[in-house]
């Protein structure tokens, strides 16, 4: 089955509404998918909730849709270098959940392995763990933490076949291959595309019955958020 489509906005047609749950892989501006958040941007959908780890900076990624007033809640871990996700959180126009790092994480594999919710010791006795579930095992203390799904997740590859099958690159692999099975649809840009079984099956990293749409990106930009250099001897 191909999978391609000709762009970003014709991969999102018919996906998107108002009020909707993205999931945007990526770490800072590492592994985002560039092309499908500038489509997310022109098509004018509104009141999103954006589950990511953070969000872009202030002109570029998922910053372009802070600029826009296109989400409504951000579930991060960090708010980073986006001066304008921290203008708009304390002025109280943007909704914030904080997640610790790894609990996102694990919270986005649950909610694409089907697991509904899971114990962490990660912020027990936290304004974390407050309003939630706490639970004793073996002697120490445990907050419930619920997985997080999304009706469509945006994930960005290095290369791909159009049976939609991933591999990432190094660290640009990062949130993309849990986020990829947590979307009611997901939907991949690659760098490269190949033909069905020019990919190494052992290296594929999320196989392609995860992935419902895929296009070919070009021209990334790859911003580096903040670039520290040694001075030269």
């Amino acid at each position: 089955m191909d999978k391609v489509f000709a762009s970003a906005s014709q991969a999102l047609d018919g996906l998107l509404f108002d009020g909707m749950t993205i999931m945007s892989g990526g770490f800072g501006l590492c592994g985002i998918a560039e092309h499908l958040i500038v489509a997310l941007r022109d098509s004018g959908v509104k009141d999103l909730t954006v589950i990511s780890n953070n969000c872009g900076v202030d002109d570029f990624g998922l910053g372009l849709l802070l600029q826009t007033r296109q989400i409504r809640k951000m579930v991060s871990s960090y708010v980073g270098e986006n001066a304008e996700f921290e203008r708009q959180y304390l002025s109280g126009e943007l909704e914030l959940e904080f997640n610790p790092q790894g609990t996102l994480a694990e919270r986005i594999r649950a909610g694409g392995a089907g697991i509904p919710a899971f114990f962490t010791k990660t912020g027990y006795g936290t304004l974390i763990a407050e309003g939630k579930e706490t639970r004793q095992f073996d002697g120490e203390w445990y907050v419930m933490e619920s997985a997080l799904r999304a009706d469509v997740s945006i994930v960005k590859a290095w290369r791909g076949d159009r049976s939609g099958n991933l591999i990432y690159r190094k660290t640009a692999r990062n949130f993309n291959p849990m986020m990829a099975t947590a979307g009611k649809v997901c939907v991949a840009e690659v760098e490269e595309l190949v033909e069905v079984g020019e990919l190494d099956a052992d290296n594929i990293h999320t196989p392609g019955i995860f992935v419902d749409r895929l296009i070919v990106g070009s021209n990334y930009e790859k911003r580096i958020e903040r670039l520290t250099t040694r001075p030269r001897h």
